[in-house]
């Protein structure tokens, strides 16, 4: 079992914010709380497997290539993988502790779950970065969301928040709407300046923010219907000044399409549903970019 972790978009290096303008210290508050950390079985030995059992307590699990995972070993499984590796890492976890797994990948993830029979699961969505194995990860924080961005839901969700916290990290625990909701965003983000991105080569995340404003205002409003209408979900206001804050907080990330079938595959797959069925597109400007770029 090949094991391999890349620093995608959900890690990110994102801008520090130490004390903001609402008088919300994230650091300060969390030192106030005393959490204990869970020991945990990781899997993925990169950048952010390692950097989670940094902030354990020495008794956690670390999971390598090559490696099983333990029966025995009670407590959360973190699985820190690229999103191609899920498949290897489910086929090797005994089914008693597939309750216990915590998903820590980006992406669509809800038709992977469906197809393995995955209930309910604990996911993570990361907002920081390790820029190298070993070094401390920074914490995503922008001007619209001064309380960070890292969030997590399900069975897990607090012991990760404490582990993260005792890390110096921001974590919120969300319950499943509001989780949905922030998941859906970030593949909005992911998706829509990629795409525009990929449409002026060599400009970067600040770039499509700055200088094709109108291009992914109007790919963020047309992802953004599709993906509330098949979830029926309404988003808070102000989606776009989120997504375009948080590109302003790492406007120095390349763009490129990547990872299609866990990010603009989704959409598109609502576009190919959508058709099959005599209706419109819901992502028409997606799908004819998507087409311009030669990507289907």
């Amino acid at each position: 079992m090949a094991f391999t972790v890349s620093l995608s978009s959900s890690f990110l290096l994102a801008q520090r914010y130490p004390r903001t303008s609402y008088g919300f210290n994230p650091r300060a508050s969390m030192a106030t709380i005393v959490e204990k950390v869970v020991p945990a079985v990781i899997v993925g030995g990169g950048r952010v497997g390692r950097a989670l059992q940094d902030m354990g307590t020495g008794d956690d699990f670390l999971v390598k290539r090559g490696d099983s995972i333990p029966s025995d070993f009670s407590g959360p499984i973190l699985v820190c993988t690229r999103n191609d590796d899920l498949d290897a890492v489910l086929d090797s976890t005994p089914k008693s502790r597939w309750s216990d797994l915590v998903f820590f990948q980006n992406g669509m993830m809800d038709p992977w779950y469906e197809s393995r029979g995955i209930v309910d699961p604990c996911q993570v969505l990361a907002y920081f970065a390790v820029s190298k194995l070993g070094e401390p990860p920074i914490d995503g924080i922008t001007e619209t969301n001064p309380e960070g961005l890292t969030a997590a839901y399900g069975k897990w969700a607090s012991a990760v928040a404490a582990r993260l916290h005792s890390g110096g990290l921001s974590c919120k625990v969300l319950e499943k709407e509001p989780f949905q909701k922030q998941m859906l965003e970030k593949l909005i983000w992911i998706s829509a300046f990629m795409l525009v991105g990929a449409r002026h080569p060599g400009a970067t995340v600040g770039i499509v923010e700055k200088e094709y404003r109108s291009e992914v205002s109007a790919i963020i409003e047309e992802l953004a219907g599709a993906a509330a209408a098949d979830k029926g979900i309404i988003f808070e206001e102000g989606i776009e000044e989120r997504l375009c804050a948080y590109s302003r907080a790492v406007a120095h990330f390349p763009t490129a399409v990547k990872e299609f079938k866990w990010r603009n595959g989704w959409f598109y797959s609502l576009s190919e549903k959508a058709i099959a069925q005599g209706k419109q597109d819901p992502c028409p400007l997606h799908t004819a970019w998507l087409k311009e770029l030669k990507i289907v």
